[in-house]
């Protein structure tokens, strides 16, 4: 399926082949305290299917529990979290779903890390919901 996203600033757009099936959440540690959240929607690109059109990412490298470095690119302007990616051979992209247009289209399919999983973040369709801001 072809995508295409940017920044929230619009700084960095880009375009990308993504398989649909890849589209989960990650509730790993990393991912709540790099995203501010609970969990982090993701969606992979197929081999080489990622291309930059605008800007350029900054990129954060970390390393994950398994010893592996991953590049983390993200808009030095307005800090937009877009993709990581191998650090070694970067062919394969996870996109951050909230950057892509089409993101309504790319459900999640499933969810890793669930050992740090937030427990309230199991089932919120209880919550009171809001068209806009909260009163």
């Amino acid at each position: 399926m072809k995508v295409d996203g940017a920044c929230h600033c619009g700084g960095i757009r880009f375009e990308a082949e993504v398989d649909p099936a890849t589209s989960a959440l990650c509730h790993c540690t990393d991912c709540q305290t790099l995203s501010g959240a609970a969990y982090r929607a993701n969606v992979r690109t197929v081999k080489g299917g990622f291309r930059l059109l605008a800007g350029t990412p900054k990129i954060y490298v970390k390393t994950a529990e398994s010893g592996t470095k991953r590049a983390h690119g993200f808009c030095p302007d307005c800090g937009t979290s877009l993709y990581s990616t191998s650090v070694s051979d970067p062919q394969i992209h996870g996109l951050r779903l909230g950057t892509l247009r089409q993101k309504n289209e790319l459900p999640p399919q499933s969810m890793g890390w669930c050992r740090s999983m937030q427990p309230w973040a199991a089932d919120i369709s209880a919550l009171p919901r809001f068209e806009k801001q909260r009163p």
